[in-house]
């Protein structure tokens, strides 16, 4: 009863019965108005054909002296499918054959109509009601009698009862072939949207490699299958990352830890006798320290991102100095590594921003493009405006980025040579984008990538 295995042909069902229903309501009352009206037609010209030529033939008895007209009731009702019937002064006695007679109260008149006249009446010895129409009969301008036609009401319902029962038929016909096609569709529609709800219970229970049903439609299910398989990619993809991310934290901790740990111990036991051993197990300690601090303070960055609590600052940035703090910063490593670092710096506009995050964006780029840059490669930091940006470039000589890896790199907790926390240049994108300017990438195997940081110049 809950499947929409069951509810959707019950409603489709349903909304053709009530369909139905209305539809045969509708059609049998204009039905019976038109058999009414058709019937009432018929009456009406019968009526006054009969009145005419009887009044025509007394008018021509009268003024030839011949024998008046005389009504053969009989053959003019089985003629004309009516029942007969007269109302008044007889002027030629003898002469209806047959003409049944009506008083006035019989057929519901108070006096003799004086045009045609629609009347409802039930004969004597009956007890089915009539429609009948009441004709005037008049001679010399004088309205002597009326001539009546009428027939029984039962055959108009007679003849809508036939309809209503060929179209309970037809009905019938239709709702089963309406319940076939809702049988049909309902499979179509719902065998996708269980093979999903299945996949979605698997997802639930943490197997994100569970195989999402392929669907060829391209409505609006075919649309949930294919956002569902990208959902569940994601989403394996992310555990993945989870996992990456914690394997890799571990290791980032522990390795400073366990140095120093190690030399803590060491200057703790008295390992190290001489001032130049401690003030060496001193720095290592300091190293390792700023290391855990960096990689705390990453992680703190990211949250704030995430849940959009980061507190910038506004103020104006000299960002030639920015950018040659961050090449001295790195200069030291690029010297030992023989990496030619250059820098192209120019005159840009004033830009009004946070020129701390600034400054660790730019580092973040720097330490990316050493990173993957081999020894003896070259690295360009580059200043400049254009079209009323101000621009901040990194490349590098590295190997490239592959098309497809271009938007991943800049996802958290992912590292392409599963080094590094993979949280660098995810925390240089969002800081961008919260400062109003955006992180560009360019890159081409085996010929580096190009790092662009641009922000709106103030005007």
């Amino acid at each position: 009863m809950r499947s929409l295995r069951f509810r959707l042909p019950a409603l489709f069902l349903l909304g053709a019965v009530v369909a139905g229903i209305v539809t045969a309501v509708v059609t049998i009352r204009l039905f019976q108005d038109y058999a009414e009206d058709q019937t009432l037609g018929d009456l009406r010209r019968q009526a006054s054909g009969l009145a005419a030529l009887y009044e025509a033939q007394a008018l021509q008895s009268v003024d030839e002296g011949t024998a008046p007209p005389r009504f053969a009731a009989p053959r003019l009702e089985r003629a004309s499918g009516a029942r007969l019937y007269y109302v008044g002064v007889e002027l030629f006695p003898g002469r209806f054959s047959g003409l049944r007679a009506l008083s006035l109260e019989e057929a519901g008149l108070e006096a003799l109509p004086a045009a045609q006249t629609t009347i409802e009446l039930t004969p004597p010895g009956e007890d089915h009601p009539y429609l009948a129409v009441a004709q005037p009969v008049q001679l010399g301008g004088e309205t002597f009698g009326a001539l009546v036609a009428a027939k029984p009401k039962a055959e108009l319902t007679d003849r809508w009862f036939v309809l209503a029962w060929r179209g309970g038929l037809a009905f019938l016909g239709g709702l089963g072939v309406a319940a076939g096609l809702s049988l049909y569709l309902s499979r179509r529609v719902t065998r996708p949207v269980l093979e999903l709800s299945r996949a979605a219970d698997e997802v639930a229970a943490g197997r994100y490699e569970t195989a999402v049903p392929s669907v060829r439609s391209r409505d609006e299910i075919g649309h949930l299958a294919d956002r569902f398989r990208e959902m569940t990619g994601r989403l394996a993809e992310a555990s993945e990352l989870e996992r990456n991310f914690l394997m890799t934290v571990s290791h980032e901790l522990r390795t400073p830890l366990t140095a120093i740990r190690g030399h803590v111990e060491v200057l703790r036991e008295g390992l190290a006798e001489d001032a130049e051993a401690r003030a060496a197990s001193l720095e290592v300690i300091g190293r390792e320290a700023d290391r855990l601090s960096r990689l705390v303070g990453d992680l703190l960055d990211l949250a704030k991102l995430d849940a959009r609590r980061f507190t910038l600052v506004r103020e104006e940035v000299d960002l030639g100095r920015l950018v040659e703090q961050a090449a001295q910063a790195l200069g030291e490593e690029a010297r030992r590594r023989g990496i030619a670092l250059e820098r192209r710096i120019e005159d840009v506009p004033v830009v009004e921003t946070d020129g701390d995050r600034v400054l660790q964006i730019v580092s973040n780029l720097l330490a990316n493009a050493l990173q993957w840059t081999p020894d003896g490669g070259a690295v360009t930091l580059s200043l400049g405006s254009d079209g009323g940006r101000v621009t901040v470039t990194v490349a590098d000589s590295g190997p490239g980025i592959p098309r497809e890896e271009l938007e991943r790199v800049f996802r958290p907790f992912w590292s392409r040579n599963g080094q590094g926390t993979g949280l660098g240049l995810a925390i240089a994108r969002e800081l961008a984008q919260a400062l109003g300017g955006r992180l560009e990438l360019e890159s081409e195997l085996g010929r580096g990538s190009r790092f662009v940081l641009a922000f709106p110049a103030r005007s």
